[in-house]
């Protein structure tokens, strides 16, 4: 028999895997992963609210951009994280900011499956299901528990709301950001926001 023949015999008895129909069948090991699919939702002064399972693609574009440039330029100071992070405040307040900035000097709050207190920067994009809960709930608490700074991002005006704690404890509006301005931090001297590649996406 040639050689070309042979390797053509061999082909034909190679075993073809065929995509599987039946039942996932787990075993000892998997049963590990039970119960890491989780539900997202936050608690809101002691009221549950479901979220999305997934948020929109221009919400997922502000809120990659935002990331990247906060990485950028302040990751030697802190830790950036984005949604979905449970912030544990209390029992009545567990939050999903869609960004928050903790510095490495508060870094203990970080712990293996949520943020326990409250981080120096929180960024919340609004949507209609939850655009109340972050300009109202959720602001009022967070000046509650003495968050820093706090930015509320508005895909539909194009702008970001900059509020900071103030000497009385209360979450100030201190500027509101539009395209071509940069945003700055009082508080953070190493961030510097480009507001045009915030919103490049939804153009």
């Amino acid at each position: 028999m040639s050689d070309k023949r042979k390797d053509d015999e061999s082909k034909k008895r190679e075993p073809v895997v065929k995509e599987q129909t039946e039942n996932y069948a787990y075993d000892g090991d998997d049963l590990d992963f039970f119960g890491m699919e989780e539900e997202r939702y936050e608690i809101i002064e002691g009221v549950r609210y479901d979220m999305q399972a997934a948020p929109t693609i221009h919400h997922q574009q502000i809120s990659g951009a935002l990331h990247i440039m906060l990485h950028q330029t302040c990751h030697p100071n802190g830790t950036i994280l984005y949604s979905p992070v449970d912030v544990y405040l209390d029992e009545d307040n567990q939050f999903q900011p869609d960004l928050v900035y903790i510095l490495h000097e508060n870094a203990a709050i970080i712990k293996e499956k949520r943020i326990e207190g409250v981080p120096d920067l929180a960024v919340e994009i609004l949507s209609p299901s939850t655009s109340h809960n972050d300009k109202v709930r959720k602001k009022r608490q967070f000046e509650r528990f003495g968050l820093k700074e706090y930015w509320i991002v508005d895909p539909v005006h194009l702008t970001l709301d900059q509020f900071i704690l103030n000497g009385d404890g209360k979450l100030n509006l201190v500027e509101t950001y539009v395209a071509p301005n940069r945003v700055t931090s009082p508080l953070f001297s190493c961030i510097d926001i480009d507001m045009k590649r915030v919103f490049a996406g939804l153009h």
